[in-house]
């Protein structure tokens, strides 16, 4: 804000001339360029602060700071009625309705962050100390005036009470927003309502949105008359038309249809199919339930989930699924209903072209600026791996429970014989690119220690071991701010390639029995070559299979019977093929 001072009489005169009135002109103060066109027909109350090139125009404004260039033009009311933290502190009881998942939301929050204040409930010190570091956030935020940051567009709006608006942000026609922050470049539409809430950088409110205590991510859109309370949402989310409720939806969670209802969970790289419900509908002890969908799963239309469940990475579901499924050992599958019965084929979804198609749009799709949230985008990754890994083990051991069986029962779904064997062999083959994959890039350095289990920590690959050091520290005190836990995770976010290298050479010294020496490593390395390039050419296969003329079916609806060729001229021009 540049130096500010008082109107002078003749200012005072001429601004009342020109239609606006003031409470008090003692304390408005404006900047040392003021020109008094920049007040026209409107009213201030309390105190106001015109920076230079700010606007004020058919507009009630009190208690707020208006920064440099920015107008506020046919606007109800832009208040701030009362000492606020403007959403900074605000609990959100994300994942579980009856709050005890509870996250106290600020505008310094991460995806990482959150998931570890979500996650780790059974460490009180560690939520102690998050919580404090979240109302020392609140408390640097507190003030009695509002504020509107640089180059900022109001227009059309209602009621805009007690917010802090960073700079660039635009806010066309909104209903009401109270009790929150809008950060650089955040936009607020028509028709929006928002209370208690914190929009980070490029997120957009649109269109009829109605947001109650949630944090919205950075570059996500909630539009179309989405609905959603308690929630969170982190980078790229793009949910319009249905409702949330109490959901943790970390990176590009989409959900497009009217009829999706996601209510008490955890998504992440995640697609909701039309009528998705996922939803807590036991309520003999409350709403105390719970369901988790690893990254990349995704609800084919119709699909129903009962919590509480659990389903591992990149697994499709299709059916309605009540019996409280565990498949978390298992990425890559198909959860499918067969005869009212959770059926499980374990690493289909290794052959499916989609799964590709998906994993190459979300870096390709990424709109973010600030880079708030950690990702990790790798095909092929020490977390995954170990589900691979686990995968192949569970099934082995349940073989040899049972050879002769036609069907196993595991956690609550069932497993054909036949789909056992095929998702044994598409594991090993997933574990060999893996590994060659993670080989291929990195180096082999004693200080970056990748072994054990390596966890998703809603966007970003770590191993549970550094996350459980940073908890540590956090609780001892050496890690007192949002910063520096962010510090921490991006300083292994920057060293990822030599953790994962890490975590494959270990494998591959269990699979050889003897640390791997140079020859061997390279061997491993061309195996996973030869093994991506099978499993690319299976799923190249199954979008041929989806592209092939057989599903021309309905192209060329004027065709003659008898010319073929019009019917795939059609099918090409509107599919793009060759």
């Amino acid at each position: 804000m540049t130096k500010l001072r008082n109107l002078t009489s003749a200012e005072i005169a001429t601004v009342e001339s020109l239609g606006t009135t003031a409470e008090d002109w003692s304390r408005i103060r404006v900047s040392e360029d003021f020109n008094p066109r920049q007040l026209l027909h409107s009213r201030l109350t309390g105190r106001v602060e015109l920076a230079s090139g700010a606007r004020i125009i058919d507009s009630h404004v009190g208690n707020y700071r208006i920064g440099e260039r920015s107008i506020v033009r046919q606007v109800t009311s832009l208040e701030c009625r009362r000492e606020s933290t403007f959403g900074n502190g605000t609990p959100v009881a994300t994942m579980n309705e009856c709050a005890g998942r509870t996250v106290l939301i600020c505008d310094a929050l991460t995806a990482q962050a959150a998931y570890a204040m979500a996650v780790y409930r059974h460490r009180p010190a560690f939520q102690e100390a998050m919580r404090r570091m979240v109302r020392d956030r609140a408390e640097l935020r507190r003030a009695t005036m509002g504020s509107v940051g640089r180059d900022c567009r109001i227009a059309g709006a209602r009621f805009i009470r007690e917010m802090r608006i960073g700079d660039r942000v635009t806010i066309d026609g909104a209903s009401l927003l109270e009790e929150g922050t809008l950060c650089d470049g955040a936009q607020a539409g028509i028709d929006v309502k928002a209370s208690h809430f914190i929009a980070a950088e490029d997120s957009r409110l649109d269109r009829g949105a109605l947001v109650e205590r949630c944090f919205v991510g950075e570059s996500c859109i909630l539009s179309n008359g989405f609905t959603a309370a308690d929630s969170l949402f982190f980078a790229n989310s793009h949910c319009e038309n249905g409702e949330a409720v109490s959901i943790f939806a970390g990176p590009y969670t989409v959900s497009h249809h009217k009829s999706s209802l996601l209510i008490a969970g955890m998504f992440s790289f995640f697609n909701a199919g039309s009528g998705s419900n996922q939803s807590n509908h036991l309520f003999k002890s409350g709403a105390v339930h719970q369901s988790v969908h690893l990254r990349g799963c995704k609800f084919a239309s119709g699909a129903y989930i009962m919590s509480p469940a659990l389903e591992g990475a990149f697994t499709m579901i299709l059916g309605h699924h009540s019996f409280h499924h565990d498949t978390s050992d298992f990425p890559y599958s198909y959860l499918i209903e067969k005869d009212g019965r959770s059926m499980l084929m374990p690493g289909a979804n290794l052959t499916s072209y989609g799964a590709v198609r998906d994993i190459e749009k979300w870096p390709a799709r990424d709109k973010r600026s600030v880079g708030r949230d950690l990702i990790n985008f790798e095909e092929y990754n020490p977390y995954v791996c170990g589900g691979f890994v686990r995968a192949v083990n569970t099934l082995h051991a349940l073989a040899e429970a049972d050879p002769d069986a036609a069907t196993y029962n595991h956690k609550k779904v069932i497993i054909k014989s036949t789909m056992l064997r095929r998702g044994i062999t598409l594991y090993n083959k997933a574990i060999v690119a893996s590994l060659g994959a993670m080989l291929a890039k990195g180096a082999s350095c004693p200080d970056a220690d990748g072994r054990g289990r390596w966890i998703d920590a809603a966007g970003q690959y770590v191993t549970k071991r550094a996350m459980e050091e940073l908890l540590d520290d956090v609780e001892r005190g050496s890690v007192a701010d949002f910063a520096a836990f962010d510090a921490r995770l991006r300083a292994f976010a920057a060293r990822y390639d030599d953790y994962a290298h890490s975590y494959a050479e270990e494998l591959l010294a269990g699979v050889l029995g003897h640390r791997p020496d140079a020859q061997e490593v390279a061997d491993a390395v061309a195996s996973g070559r030869n093994a991506h390039g099978a499993m690319r050419r299976a799923t190249d296969a199954d979008r041929d299979r989806d592209c092939s003329i057989e599903m021309a079916v309905s192209y060329g609806l004027d065709a003659d019977p008898d010319d073929p060729g019009q019917v795939r001229e059609d099918y090409h021009a509107v599919r793009g093929l060759e």
